[in-house]
């Protein structure tokens, strides 16, 4: 065993396997799974299409989704090529290492953390809104918000605790459940022809209706919908075959989201009528409840139950996503412990090879996030999900820019790969249209997260300061293992 591995006491390793998380764990599908729950459609769906279409371009949004898709395709080839080179749970940071030097790669891992953490609170907030607003509903009970987050982040500790193949079948149950009702939703809109004024293709794919409005409001938040297909690497230490799984899994993640959102949005939009859709869009806004513009459609179409069932989809969409970045968070900090950047203690694996303590210090951390929240009695939609995932985009893209510009460095100095294509023509791409979409974000970070213009400035100077406070942390830690080695 490795001396400096620290292994949960009365657990027994395979010398092979030691400090490693469990291998041949997950399967494509699998993976698969773990990125819809980031995903958390139905989240996505009734949270970010209604904003895009009232205050984006309108009937033009489902085009905004297909442009995201396609820099996040470009991104994900370079992604992929690198990740034929590394496997490690540390992805991002690992990846960025590679290209732009240990120092350059460590402090991103700050970075990286700060993103899913961050992610994972914001949702966190809607979750205990929702879930708060269920139970007055049902059961005439007012619970406050944060004792729902509260036990919430126990279940989520013990799941994560119970391994990655239990979290997976979990995940695929809330997935597909959300996933269905949505896409049947949509299908049958289809085969129907549209709603009032027909499918109206044109009215959301055009050029003329693409580029209406303010499509760059549009696309900052298609390309938030497509946070977390990246968790197709960090799995790649538990996949099976991972230099074959990754890619596929990869691939078929960012063309399934993809078409998804894109089609999902269509019908939408379609069974409003796309002359009317931008107007319901705003009226949903002006409510306060922008999911009813998604809601009412569907409840339209299938009957009154799904006006209580969606509500609990959304319910268990979010405990999907917070699952999943948990997952996610937990396997940045076992990798950044075995590399000896934080504690060794943070690799400690229990029997089924799972983090457990880096899952412990996930959860404090979730739990640092969300109390001050509750302590001064802000309203958990309105700042701790808006404010916290706007930072968690922003800084996750700043992740794809930095990971972009490092495949093509590392290719172009080992010429471990000569395909240019891969290596240095879609990288480059991919590393254009993600610097555009970061520049659409801080031009618009103050409607991304509902505030107002001062605390979208401090909010936005978190993401610079956790970077270079990781770029500080690790130059130290550097600098104290040389001079102890």
């Amino acid at each position: 065993m490795d001396s400096q591995t620290a292994v949960a006491p009365h657990t027994t390793q395979d010398p092979s396997t030691a400090g490693r998380l469990k291998p041949d764990s997950l399967g494509v599908l699998g993976i698969l799974f773990f990125v819809l729950s980031a995903q958390a459609p139905l989240t996505g769906i009734a949270g970010a299409v209604p904003i895009a279409i009232a205050i984006g371009n309108g009937a033009g949004a489902p085009a905004a989704y297909l442009a995201a898709g396609v820099v996040v395709l470009l991104f994900s080839i370079g992604f992929v090529a690198m990740g034929r080179h590394v496997v490690d749970a540390g992805a991002f940071y690992t990846y960025i290492g590679k290209g732009l030097g240990r120092t350059t790669g460590s402090g991103s891992a700050g970075v990286a953390l700060f993103a899913y953490c961050a992610v994972q609170a914001a949702m966190y907030g809607l979750y205990g809104a929702t879930v708060s607003g269920l139970v007055e509903h049902y059961a005439d009970v007012h619970i406050a918000w944060w004792v729902w987050t509260l036990v919430t982040m126990v279940v989520v500790q013990v799941l994560g605790a119970a391994g990655i193949e239990m979290g997976a079948k979990v995940l695929a149950v809330f997935v597909l459940a959300e996933f269905s009702i949505l896409i049947v939703f949509a299908l049958v809109t289809l085969f129907k022809g549209g709603g009032p004024e027909g499918l109206g293709f044109g009215d959301s794919f055009s050029p003329h209706a693409a580029l209406q409005g303010a499509p760059g409001v549009a696309l900052m938040f298609a390309v938030a919908s497509m946070f977390g297909f990246e968790a197709t690497a960090i799995y790649g230490e538990e996949a099976r075959e991972p230099k074959k799984t990754v890619p596929r899994a990869t691939y078929l993640s960012v063309a399934v989201v993809t078409c998804f959102f894109a089609f999902t949005s269509w019908m939408l939009v379609s069974a409003h009528g796309a002359s009317q859709a931008t107007a319901q869009a705003g009226k949903a806004l002006e409510s306060g409840d922008a999911t009813a513009f998604v809601f009412a459609p569907i409840t339209a179409q299938f009957g009154a139950w799904t006006g209580d069932v969606l509500p609990i989809l959304l319910a268990t969409s979010l405990f999907a996503g917070i699952l999943a970045f948990h997952n996610s968070a937990n396997r940045y900090l076992f990798s950044l412990g075995r590399e000896g950047l934080l504690p060794r203690g943070l690799t400690t694996l229990n029997r089924r090879h799972s983090p457990w303590v880096a899952g412990i210090v996930q959860t404090v951390i979730s739990v640092g996030l969300v109390i001050p929240f509750a302590l001064l009695g802000k309203d958990p939609v309105l700042t701790l999900f808006s404010w916290f995932s706007g930072v968690a985009v922003l800084a996750i893209m700043l992740l794809y820019f930095l990971t972009s510009v490092s495949v093509v460095v590392f290719f172009r100095r080992s010429g471990a790969d000569t395909r240019p294509w891969n290596t240095l023509v879609a990288p480059i791409l991919g590393a254009l249209g993600i610097a555009g979409a970061i520049w659409l974000i801080m031009e618009n970070f103050t409607t991304l997260i509902g505030g107002d213009s001062t605390t979208a400035l401090w909010l936005q100077l978190t993401v610079p300061a956790v970077l270079v406070l990781g770029l500080i942390a690790a130059r130290l830690t550097r600098h104290q293992h040389s001079a102890t080695g």
